[in-house]
């Protein structure tokens, strides 16, 4: 579903991949099962993933930046090894 319905979400995922390694994929699928603080995207409408708790440090900014500008297209992906620890 996110590779045709989200086209931007999907290359920003491979983006990260290439940047990170394969345990990005691994927190996309998290969030997409409904595990918190892993991976969150909006698209043309569409919103999947789990949202990042009010208590982490990405969600006020990205809510503050989205309130402010607007958005067409959002991902947040979290660090393979930090969402681990």
């Amino acid at each position: 579903m996110i590779k045709t319905a989200m086209p931007q979400t999907y290359e920003s995922i491979q983006r990260k991949a290439a940047l990170l390694g394969n345990g990005v994929y691994s927190m996309v699928r998290r969030g997409v099962m409904g595990r918190p603080n892993c991976f969150w995207a909006m698209e043309g409408g569409r919103v999947v993933g789990a949202p990042f708790a009010d208590s982490h440090p990405v969600a006020a900014v990205v809510a503050q930046s989205l309130v402010q500008f607007g958005s067409a297209h959002v991902c947040i992906i979290a660090e393979p090894v930090k969402a681990e620890g």
